[in-house]
């Protein structure tokens, strides 16, 4: 008997419905505008490497929430301008989750354009306090810890530090610039006095100069906020100068994986706060760290661990959200708790800071090897203070 009319519309459609049912969700897009080029591209090399790690993880499972996990990169260049075009670029082309850049005042500047790029931006490593502070928008998260974050764990080491005098040396540009202000604050706020301060451009290779400046102030303590290709000529050439072993240090981002490597012997003796340490005694951290060797033969380096740990929010949010739209990936990620390498952890609705936890250490000779130990844990309620110049 032929079918009538209907009949064969209603066939149709449930043909149709068959298959949209059985049709792959679509992909989780992930753009990664990092620093590809110039002093920090050793930190966008680590960056590039632990969204690969996790995508690839991550996509072995089956994907997050059924999606097909996919990234693409471009080189901020550690310039604003630079670093806007590469987001924008990524954004076209359907890659609007951004996360992974270097540089704070590349994360500010992307920051502006994200809801007319239609994106949302991840930071995993940016420590500017604006991104969660004065600067902060619907669609700006960061993972990883801010400048306050690592000054509010600065003060009760600086309490018991006989130094009464301190120096700066730190990047000319808005990360350290900031980070010198904050710890001149904090150390006037102790009593303690800062005796000199010196800028040297990003790139800098002869410190002589500085290193001179800050051994002729008679400061007791240097504070040094400097990074990737930066903090590595600065410890080796302090080292030669002596100025070392003459005074103590403190280095903001320092005390790393991926520093040691370059001057572990140099750096004994420094003091630093620890964004991520493969020594974290989690059980998610242990299960990372041994994934994370059986591939690179390598434990991963503070900006790795970062980075991976905001792939797992990302992760986390989506699966939520049910949804990779990034308004509606923003809106799931307010107040999301779940699990990464620093254990459970909690997206913060305020002012969009994850709360985890944060360490101090530093490079010790151990029989002629140096590792990096971890000498204090301040959990994350303490180490997260709420930054009260968000108003979104």
């Amino acid at each position: 008997m032929p079918l009538n009319k209907s009949a064969v519309l209603g066939l149709v459609a449930a043909l149709l419905a068959s298959t949209a049912a059985f049709a792959e969700p679509e992909p989780l897009r992930i753009g990664v505008p990092t620093t590809r080029s110039g002093a920090y591209a050793l930190l966008g090399d680590q960056v590039v490497r632990a969204v690969e790690f996790a995508v690839a993880e991550v996509n072995a499972k089956g994907g997050v929430d059924g999606r097909k996990v996919e990234f693409r990169v471009a080189d901020d260049e550690a310039s604003p301008d630079a670093g806007r075009r590469a987001g924008e670029k990524l954004a076209s082309e359907g890659y609007r989750i951004l996360a992974g850049t270097v540089s704070s005042a590349v994360g500010l500047a992307m920051s502006t354009q994200l809801e007319r790029w239609d994106a949302m931006y991840v930071s995993t490593i940016n420590k500017s306090p604006k991104i969660t502070g004065d600067a902060c928008k619907p669609r700006m998260f960061r993972t990883n810890h801010s400048d306050d974050m690592d000054i509010a764990i600065v003060g009760p080491w600086l309490k018991d530090q006989p130094q009464k005098t301190w120096g700066i040396i730190a990047a000319d540009y808005l990360w350290g610039r900031g980070s010198g202000s904050a710890f001149k604050a904090t150390a006037e706020g102790l009593g303690r006095s800062v005796k000199v301060e010196v800028f040297p451009p990003v790139g800098t290779t002869d410190y002589a100069p500085y290193i001179t400046q800050l051994r002729d102030s008679g400061a007791e303590g240097v504070w040094v906020a400097l990074a990737g290709g930066d903090a590595i000529n600065f410890i080796k050439q302090a080292k030669q100068f002596g100025l070392t072993d003459k005074m103590v240090m403190f280095g903001h981002n320092v005390v790393s994986p991926s520093t040691a490597k370059a001057v572990a012997k140099e750096m004994v003796g420094i003091w630093g706060n620890m964004g991520y340490a493969a020594a974290i005694d989690t059980a998610e951290n242990k299960a990372f760290v041994a994934a994370w060797k059986a591939k690179y033969d390598a434990e991963p380096t503070d900006y790795e661990g970062e980075t991976y740990a905001g792939m797992q929010v990302i992760f986390a949010a989506v699966t939520k959200a049910k949804s990779v739209a990034p308004a509606d990936v923003s809106k799931a990620l307010e107040g999301l708790t779940t699990t990464t390498p620093f254990g459970a952890v909690t997206m913060r609705a305020a002012d969009h800071q994850l709360e985890v936890p944060n360490y101090l250490g530093r490079v010790v000779d151990k029989a002629g090897a140096f590792p990096i130990v971890v000498e204090r844990t301040f959990e994350a309620k303490a180490a997260t203070p709420v930054n009260p110049a968000c108003k979104m």
